[in-house]
């Protein structure tokens, strides 16, 4: 950690800045390490750029670097970041050059999802704190994997779901374990978009600004092609985890989360890339449902290339009990009677600042517990995704057992784990 600051200093700008948290969050008030600033790299500069942004922006931060593969974005963020923040980090195109740099104290991946939990190992590994974007992994063994290695290597690990960090949000959720509908036993999330079609990719050159070797990192070498880099991974299995992966990990965790539920016993996958006839392998039209032990179940709907959604938006969740129902989005809550008639609703903000700010206070004080969304619970909303792309790929019903693992279905629990490029496998 680098450079003092008087506290009184520190609390009046954060407050100005917008960084201060309600007391009900856990408090950035907190007397841990006040003094210093969390030393930061920030790795992928597509998320990661306005991550780095919002970092930069804290005054317990000293951003140090931006990363990506890309020569051009590693640079054009650090240039971004320079003129919104007066900070200059140091553009890099390899991740572990940060983790090599014994002043880092942490680093932010918001990389493709095939990057995600082997870098974020390689961190723990070199005694970095982490905050790694959703879905934490590519596959439920690397999720399992990276909290093995936080736990092993003391480490403050967090996802980036920061609807968990929002204050109305968090009013919602205790009004619902409070029983504000009474018995609560459903919950339906959706996720709606007007993405086009990514075409037909040819094999072609690799450009001299990118480090393609990089951006493969763990996964088994493919020939590069044009329509890959730098989003459309996100609908090839080989890399990526699909809408549901992509998005729909926010929804889940917010139902997971109302419901107070972890594990699913039974999940139900039906959809397909239906829009357009194009090289995605991922749906673009996907819905499951998962079933949960005492009677609950959650249900979630994707739709990658129609817009609304249910209910007029793109994202949202819906719960429903003995008392009527409770819509969630990105920034409120609206309670509705069992006669649709609005009882209450409250509006606020998404949680981006008040997530980046605790995780940095959990760094500065060690403290793992103040975390909004510490690994194992980023990992269990992260697995109903990964479950739900399993049950479609396999097109059975899959039943769960403890911790959410495949009972009687070889195929199916085959693709709990990936292939790796040889020397690239992570381990803990």
């Amino acid at each position: 950690m680098s450079d003092h600051m008087d506290r009184r200093q520190f609390l009046g700008r954060a407050m100005a800045g917008g960084a201060a948290l309600a007391e009900g969050i856990g408090g950035i008030a907190r007397a841990a390490s006040l003094n210093e600033r969390v030393v930061v790299g920030v790795a992928g500069m597509s998320r990661g750029r306005s991550l780095g942004l919002t970092f930069a922006g804290n005054p317990h931060c000293l951003l140090k670097y931006v990363c990506d593969v890309d020569r051009r974005r590693a640079e054009d963020g650090a240039k971004a970041v320079e003129k919104e923040t007066g900070q200059s980090p140091a553009p890099l195109t390899d991740l572990r050059r940060m983790l090599d740099d014994p002043e880092v104290d942490a680093v932010v991946f918001a990389l493709p999802v095939h990057w995600h939990a082997p870098a974020a190992i390689l961190a723990c590994q070199a005694g970095k704190h982490v905050y790694v974007e959703k879905p934490c992994s590519h596959n439920p063994y690397e999720g399992e994997l990276l909290i093995a290695a936080a736990r092993k290597h003391d480490c403050v690990v967090q996802m980036g779901n920061q609807r968990r960090a929002s204050e109305v949000t968090r009013e919602a959720m205790r009004k619902l374990h409070e029983g504000i509908l009474g018995r609560c036993y459903y919950a339906r999330g959706w996720y709606a978009s007007m993405r086009g079609s990514i075409g037909r990719g040819r094999e072609a050159p690799v450009p001299e600004h990118l480090d393609y070797e990089m951006w493969q990192g763990p996964a088994p070498r493919r020939p590069y092609k044009d329509n890959v880099v730098h989003y459309n991974w996100h609908w090839f299995w080989h890399w990526g985890a699909g809408e549901i992966g992509n998005n729909g990990t926010h929804g889940l965790d917010l139902c997971r989360w109302g419901l107070d539920v972890d594990y699913p016993v039974r999940v139900n996958s039906a959809g397909g890339r239906f829009r357009y006839d194009d090289d995605q392998e991922t749906p673009d039209t996907h819905m499951v449902s998962y079933d949960f032990a005492g009677g609950k179940m959650i249900s979630w709907e994707g739709l990658s290339c129609n817009h609304p959604g249910p209910g007029g938006s793109g994202f949202g969740v819906i719960f429903f009990g003995e008392n009527g129902n409770m819509s969630v989005g990105d920034s409120f809550y609206r309670i509705c009677d069992n006669d649709g008639k609005v009882v209450e609703e409250k509006s606020g903000n998404r949680g981006d600042v008040e997530h980046i700010a605790i995780f940095l206070e959990a760094v500065q004080s060690k403290d793992r517990t103040i975390l909004t969304s510490e690994i194992e619970e980023g990992h269990k909303s992260t697995l109903l995704s990964h479950l739900g792309n399993i049950a479609y790929r396999s097109g059975r019903s899959l039943k769960c057992g403890e911790k959410g693992h495949i009972l009687d279905d070889a195929e199916a629990e085959a693709l709990w784990k990936r292939a790796y490029e040889p020397g690239w496998e992570p381990t803990v």
